[in-house]
């Protein structure tokens, strides 16, 4: 059959050869790219695609967010806080405590899987408030007047972000509702 090129009439030779160099050009069209990278030890990887999407991902981001990062030096100055914060895990939560000597400690809890309607908070003690573009609730017990403040920040339906104030000495819960709104202020842009 000398009529047949490669499976292919040879009246139809013209559309074999753009198929040929077209398969020709194909790796060259991959040059200068970058190799793709290993995946690490137990961990598998999808081939690309030109549709791909990027994996599904808690859409918050928290996790990726060390909670001790969220006050820089100049916000800490800003809140009145003259120590670095130290990393604390609270009922599995991340967080992170800044204590002030004789006058006040922040602690900003961070939860991936709590949103502010799963959040337990009694009715009276809460305000519904923005912080920034953020829903907010600010928590105080008014009557109790212990010098404690929480601001409650949503991310998104189903994360949080507990700003936590407690005076020294356990009075002035007004001043504690100022200072956890000025942290929730600082803490508020850095969030997705």
């Amino acid at each position: 059959m000398a009529d047949r090129v490669g499976g292919k009439k040879a009246g139809s030779l013209a559309g074999a050869r753009r198929g040929i160099a077209a398969a020709l050009l194909l790796p060259l069209a991959a040059c200068g790219q970058q190799p793709a990278q290993p995946a690490a030890a137990g961990h598998t990887s999808a081939p690309a695609t030109a549709t791909a999407e990027p994996p599904p991902v808690a859409w918050t981001g928290l996790a990726a967010i060390d909670p001790c990062t969220l006050l820089s030096p100049q916000d800490r100055s800003t809140a009145g806080i003259s120590v670095l914060g130290k990393p604390k895990d609270i009922a599995g939560a991340r967080a992170c405590d800044w204590s002030v000597p004789g006058t006040f400690g922040v602690t900003v809890t961070l939860s991936d899987t709590d949103g502010l309607a799963d959040l337990e908070v009694a009715k009276k003690t809460a305000t519904k408030t923005k912080v920034g573009a953020h829903p907010a609730l600010q928590v105080a017990d008014k009557k109790a007047a212990d010098g404690t403040c929480a601001v409650l920040l949503g991310v998104g339906d189903a994360a949080s972000v507990q700003i936590d104030v407690s005076n020294t000495g356990f009075s002035d819960t007004p001043l504690a509702c100022r200072r956890a709104g000025t942290v929730a202020g600082l803490v508020e842009p850095k969030l997705p």
